[in-house]
C-alpha cells in the first residue's frame, strides 16, 4: 500500500514567510479582490458591514484629496484601477447590505447596521419621502453632471492624445537629432507620452464603470423597497405602512451610503481628467487664474454690491461678498506696478530672448509635410531618426568630421507627403516620397516595368516607380533595386550632405573637431596654429578637401602639410596641393577601380600647354584666361572622353599636371560635379595605374 506524503516540517511555511507573501503588494490586492468577490455571495454580520462601510466613505475622501492635489494627471496613472476596485467593493457591499435588509429588516433595531440606521434617518428626517427625493437628487447629481461630464473630458483629452502622439513624437526626435536631449532623455520622454496616452484612454474606459456604478444603485434602490415592502407584507405579516417606512429608511440608508462615495469618486475622477494643460496643484492654478485680476475682482465687487441693494434682497451677505472682492482687486491692482521692474533699454535689449533666439540658424534641417509625420514613428523598424543618426556617424568615419545634428519639422504648406532639405536656411533640395510603398528603380537606367507611379528618383534624378508593398517579390524577381520611403529621403540627404560639407565646417565645427582629438594629435595642433598659420587657414584648406570629397579624417598628415607649406606658400591654393600631394595614397586607395588599379584618362599635351599659356598674374594670384571658344571644346572633349569611359563600365580620374589641376577642376566642377581631378604629385609611387581615355 503506497504511504501518504506528508511535507516535511521543514517544507510547512512559517507564520513569518506566510505573512511575507501577504504583505506583497500583488498579493494583498489580488487577495483584497478576492474578498470583494466573496461580498457577492457570503451573508457577512452587521458589525462588519459598519466597518467596509466606513472604509468606503474614508477611501472615497482619500481619493479625492489625491486627486486634487496632484500636479498633473500622470501622478495618479493608478486612478483608472482605483476606479475599478472602489466600484466592485462598493457593488460587493450593496449586495451584502440588500441580503440584510431583506432578511433582517421586520426585526426592527439595526438589522443592516448602525451606519445605514443613521444615514436613513439623518437624511430623512422622519419622513421617508423626502429621502427618496435626496436620493434620487443625489443620483442625478452624480449620473447626469459629474459623470457624464467627466466621461466626456475623459473621451475627448484620448482621442487628442492618440492625435497629437505623431506630432510630439517628432518633436522628442527632433530635440534627439539637434543634440537638446540625449538618448536617456528621449527615452523617458517617450515613456510619459505613451504613459499619457494609456491613462487617458483607460480613463475612457473606466469612466463608464461609474456611470453603470450609478445605474446600478437607482436599480436596487428600487428592488430593495419593493422587495422589502412584499417580504415584509407577505412572508412576516407586517402592516403595510410600517414594512413600508422601516424597509424604505433602510434602503434609502444603504443608498446613500454607497451613493456618497460615488459621488465623491466622480468628483475626483473629474477634478483629475480636467487637469490637463493646468500646472501644479488644483488650489495654485485656481488662485492663479481666477483670484488675480484686479478689473475681473472689481467687476465682482461692484455686482454684488448693486445686487445687495435691490429690495427684498439680504444686505449683509452681497455687502461681505463686495467687500472681500473690492478688497482683493485693490491689493491685486495695487502690486501689478511694484511687480514690474523698471530697466532701460539696454537692458531689455540684453534680456529679450525671443530676438535673439530669432537670430540662430539651423545648420541642417528637414521639413516634412503632413503625411510624413509616420516616418518619425517606427516604420517597418526602419525610422528616419535612426537612420539619419546612422548617415551622421557614416559620413565622420568617411569624411573625418561629424556633420551638424539634424532638426526636423512639419510644415503645413508642404505638399501631403512632400519634404524639403534646408542647409543653413537655404533650401537645397525638395522631393516627395510615398508612404506604404515602395521605390523600384532599374539598375541599368531603364524605366521599371511594373504598375505604380512613374517618377524620377530625388537624389540622382533616375527613373523609379514607386510600387504596392505586394509587388516586392516581383520587382526582386526582376533584378530590381527596392528601397523604402525612409531610405529615399535618406539617400537624398547624404548627396546634399556631401554637395555642401564644405559650407558646414564652419569654425565651431572646426573647433568641436580640435576639442575631440587625441592628446598627441592635439599638441601637433597646438604647434601649428597660430604659430605657423592661422585657424582660419586651416579651416579654408579642409573646407578646400571636402569640396572635392576628400576625407580629412587623417587630420595629422594635412596639418603636417600646411605646416611644411605655409612658411614658404602661404596662399590657400598652394597649402591645399602640397596638402593633396601628402594624401597620395589615400586619394588613389578612394578612387581605384574594382581591379585595385586606378583608372585615369590624361590631359592631352595640347590642352597641358593651353592651359600653362592661359595662366596670367604673378604667384598665388593667377588666374585662368581661356578664351570662351577653347572653353567650350574643352568641356566638349571632356564629356565625350567620359561618356566612353562610361559606356566601358569605368569611372575615369582625370590626370593633369600639378601646375593647372585647381583650375581645370573650377571648370569641371561647373558641369561634372562629381569627376575627380588629381595632379601627377598626387599618384602614389605603389599605385596601379590604367589608362582608359585622352581628352
Amino acid at each position: 500500500m503506497a504511504e501518504l506524503a506528508l511535507p516535511k516540517p521543514s517544507q510547512v511555511p512559517s507564520f513569518k514567510e506566510a505573512w511575507s507573501w501577504v504583505a506583497r503588494g500583488d498579493v494583498a490586492l489580488a487577495l483584497g479582490v478576492v474578498l470583494v468577490i466573496l461580498l457577492l455571495v457570503t451573508p457577512i454580520p452587521p458589525f462588519l458591514i459598519d466597518l467596509l462601510l466606513a472604509l468606503s466613505l474614508t477611501a472615497s475622501v482619500l481619493i479625492l484629496m489625491t486627486a486634487i492635489l496632484m500636479k498633473r494627471p500622470l501622478d495618479f496613472t493608478s486612478f483608472p484601477t482605483v476606479l475599478l476596485v472602489t466600484t466592485l467593493f462598493r457593488l460587493g457591499l450593496d449586495v451584502a447590505s440588500t441580503r440584510l435588509i431583506l432578511g433582517h429588516g421586520h426585526e426592527g433595531g439595526d438589522p443592516a447596521g448602525q451606519i445605514i440606521q443613521a444615514f436613513g434617518k439623518m437624511m430623512m428626517g422622519g419622513n421617508y419621502l423626502i429621502g427618496v427625493i435626496v436620493f434620487i437628487i443625489l443620483v442625478i447629481v452624480n449620473f447626469v453632471v459629474i459623470t457624464k461630464g467627466s466621461s466626456r473630458i475623459a473621451e475627448v483629452a484620448a482621442r487628442f492624445t492618440l492625435d497629437s502622439m505623431p506630432g510630439k513624437q517628432m518633436a522628442i526626435d527632433a530635440d534627439l537629432s539637434a543634440g537638446l536631449i540625449d538618448d536617456k532623455g528621449a527615452k523617458l520622454r517617450r515613456k510619459e507620452l505613451e504613459q499619457e496616452s494609456t491613462f487617458f484612454g483607460a480613463m475612457d474606459g473606466a469612466s463608464k464603470f461609474v456611470r453603470g456604478d450609478a445605474v446600478a444603485g437607482l436599480i436596487i434602490t428600487g428592488i430593495n423597497i419593493v422587495g422589502g415592502i412584499l417580504i415584509g407584507v407577505l412572508q412576516h405579516h407586517v402592516s403595510l405602512g410600517t414594512a413600508a417606512s422601516t424597509y424604505t429608511v433602510l434602503t434609502i440608508g444603504e443608498g446613500l451610503v454607497s451613493q456618497v462615495p460615488a459621488l465623491v469618486i466622480s468628483i475626483a475622477a473629474g477634478f483629475l481628467v480636467s487637469k490637463a494643460g493646468v500646472e501644479g496643484a488644483a488650489d495654485k492654478a485656481l488662485v492663479t487664474q481666477l483670484a488675480t485680476n484686479p478689473v475681473s475682482l472689481g467687476m465682482v465687487s461692484a455686482a454684488a454690491g448693486v445686487v445687495g441693494i435691490v429690495p427684498g434682497m439680504p444686505i449683509l451677505p452681497f455687502a461681505a461678498i463686495a467687500l472681500g472682492a473690492g478688497v482683493l482687486a485693490w491689493r491685486n491692482g495695487h502690486k501689478a506696478p511694484a511687480s514690474e521692474p523698471v530697466t532701460d533699454i539696454k537692458t531689455a535689449e540684453q534680456g529679450d530672448e525671443p530676438i535673439a533666439s530669432a537670430l540662430a540658424i539651423d545648420d541642417v534641417k528637414i521639413e516634412l509635410g503632413y503625411g510624413l509625420l509616420g516616418l518619425i514613428n517606427d516604420l517597418d523598424g526602419r525610422r528616419l531618426t535612426d537612420q539619419i543618426r546612422a548617415l551622421r556617424r557614416t559620413l565622420a568615419a568617411e569624411f573625418g568630421f561629424v556633420m551638424p545634428s539634424v532638426r526636423i519639422l512639419d510644415n503645413m504648406r508642404l505638399p501631403n507627403q512632400g519634404y524639403r532639405i534646408v542647409i543653413r536656411e537655404m533650401e537645397s533640395g525638395m522631393g516627395e516620397v510615398r508612404i506604404g510603398s515602395l521605390m523600384a528603380m532599374d539598375p541599368r537606367g531603364g524605366q521599371v516595368d511594373l504598375p505604380g507611379e512613374h517618377m524620377k528618383e530625388p537624389a540622382f534624378g533616375l527613373p523609379a516607380t514607386w510600387i504596392d508593398e505586394g509587388l516586392r517579390e516581383e520587382a526582386t524577381f526582376r533584378g530590381y533595386t527596392i528601397v523604402d520611403p525612409a531610405t529615399v529621403l535618406t539617400t537624398h540627404l547624404t548627396e546634399i550632405l556631401k554637395d555642401n560639407m564644405a559650407e558646414l565646417l564652419t569654425y565651431v565645427e572646426l573647433q568641436k573637431l580640435v576639442k575631440e582629438l587625441p592628446a598627441e594629435q592635439k599638441k601637433l595642433w597646438d604647434d601649428t596654429v597660430p604659430a605657423v598659420t592661422s585657424a582660419a587657414t586651416v579651416q579654408r584648406v579642409l573646407q578646400a578637401l571636402l569640396r572635392e570629397r576628400v576625407s580629412v579624417r587623417d587630420l595629422p598628415a594635412i596639418l603636417e602639410g600646411i605646416a611644411e607649406s605655409a612658411p614658404h606658400s602661404p596662399g590657400v591654393m598652394a597649402l591645399v596641393e602640397h596638402v593633396r600631394g601628402r594624401l597620395a595614397r589615400q586619394l588613389c586607395w578612394a578612387n581605384r577601380g574594382d581591379d585595385g588599379a586606378l583608372p585615369i584618362v590624361t590631359l592631352s599635351p595640347e590642352w597641358e600647354m593651353a592651359f600653362a599659356d592661359a595662366l596670367i598674374g604673378p604667384g598665388d594670384e593667377k588666374q585662368l584666361s581661356l578664351a570662351p571658344s577653347k572653353l567650350q571644346a574643352f568641356i566638349g572633349g571632356v564629356r565625350d572622353a567620359f561618356d566612353r569611359v562610361a559606356q566601358a563600365g569605368e569611372t575615369g580620374v582625370l590626370l593633369t599636371s600639378p601646375a593647372i589641376r585647381p583650375y581645370v577642376r573650377s571648370i569641371i566642377e561647373r558641369f561634372r560635379g562629381q569627376t575627380v581631378v588629381m595632379s601627377q604629385n598626387e599618384i602614389h609611387p605603389k599605385a596601379k595605374l590604367k589608362t582608359v581615355g585622352v581628352v
